[in-house]
């Protein structure tokens, strides 16, 4: 096997002793400075529960078109929960004031943006008590079970970001472990499923279709579960796209854009995408079809009211502050503004 291109980091440890827990956080500070990416193994995912989700996240999938849109998403980027069909989102690192670039040209930017079309679908769920982002479910009788058992899985990834941002804490120098904690309890994450139908070879490589562009995350962190397929490709701090393939069990953590903007660039997100499948099982049939892809992200963001400014620990005279405060609810509307648009009955 080729070697990994991400560092890999092993949470067995992290809550077994004082210094095996700082000797975690040292190293995984220290991975994310330098990549902003790692795998993480042995964290308190159960794989069976995680095997589970990939089923659960198939059966969706798998309904027909009219059944899935019964949870539809909203119009527009303020609520972004239940189902998103393929070509309403489109992924892109463009960002400005609302959306825009604020130079007059933002219409024709994003049109520009939505004659690529994303060819994925996608099911979005949060917590049950955040009235900012209600989730939006299938009936029940459509798929008995799936409300259940994605809410017990949105609660058991985030015992494994408190973890992470407790050992990020303590690698930052943080005044305690849970200091970034104060700033989010859970209610404002998304659990996401994702789909790559097949789609033929000859759309992506003529990029009028894309699978999903470069583009960096908005949030703290992000943890991903990837199936066996690939795809996930991440940009080295050199500039270059890396393949990240999948590891059994592992979760790929990457940081997310305020997480930057709070270390004061100490731990920088990176652009990443999902490509074309390995080459040994890239294409099937004359029409050359890409291999079906499934992964699950969980985005652990700040909560809504929460103003991310620099850290105490993060700026010095060498280091001056470099982002004013934001609020996590501008944020994340001005980013999410481009990628969802406003229909006529919005």
């Amino acid at each position: 096997m080729a070697p990994l291109p991400l560092p890999i980091i092993d949470f067995s440890n992290f809550t077994t002793s004082p210094e095996t827990k700082a000797s975690v956080a040292r190293d995984l500070t220290a991975a994310c400075r330098e990549t902003g990416f790692v795998y993480i193994t042995n964290h308190r995912v159960a794989p069976e529960l995680v095997e589970e989700a990939f089923q659960w996240s198939q059966r969706l999938f798998d309904l027909k078109m009219e059944e899935k849109m019964l949870a539809p998403h909203p119009d527009g980027a303020k609520v972004h929960r239940g189902y998103s069909w393929p070509g309403l989102e489109k992924v892109s690192q463009y960002m400005g004031p609302n959306g825009t670039n604020g130079n007059g040209n933002e219409v024709d930017e994003v049109e520009k943006l939505r004659r690529v079309r994303d060819c994925k679908e996608s099911y979005e769920i949060g917590s049950e008590t955040n009235d900012s982002q209600p989730n939006i479910w299938l009936p029940e009788h459509i798929l008995p079970g799936f409300r259940k058992f994605t809410t017990k899985f949105y609660w058991e990834c985030w015992t494994v970001a408190q973890d992470i941002l407790r050992a990020l804490a303590i690698g930052l120098n943080l005044p305690d472990e849970d200091y970034l904690l104060r700033f989010h309890d859970g209610h404002n994450n998304q659990l996401r499923l994702l789909h790559y139908p097949p789609v033929p070879a000859a759309a992506l490589e003529s990029e009028s279709s894309a699978r999903m562009p470069a583009h960096t995350d908005w949030g703290a962190i992000t943890m991903l579960f990837q199936d066996d397929c690939g795809g996930l490709e991440v940009m080295t701090r050199a500039g270059d796209f890396v393949k990240a393939p999948p590891v059994k069990n592992a979760i790929v953590m990457n940081i997310g854009d305020l997480l930057m903007r709070w270390s004061n660039d100490i731990l920088k997100s990176n652009l990443h995408r999902v490509g074309l499948p390995p080459l040994s099982d890239r294409f099937t049939g004359e029409e050359r079809m890409t291999r079906a892809r499934y992964s699950i992200p969980y985005f652990v963001s700040p909560n809504v009211d929460a103003t991310i400014e620099c850290l105490p620990s993060c700026a010095d005279e060498k280091r001056p502050v470099k982002y004013p405060p934001v609020k996590q609810s501008e944020y994340r509307l001005m980013r999410a503004s481009v990628q969802y648009e406003e229909t006529a009955a919005a």
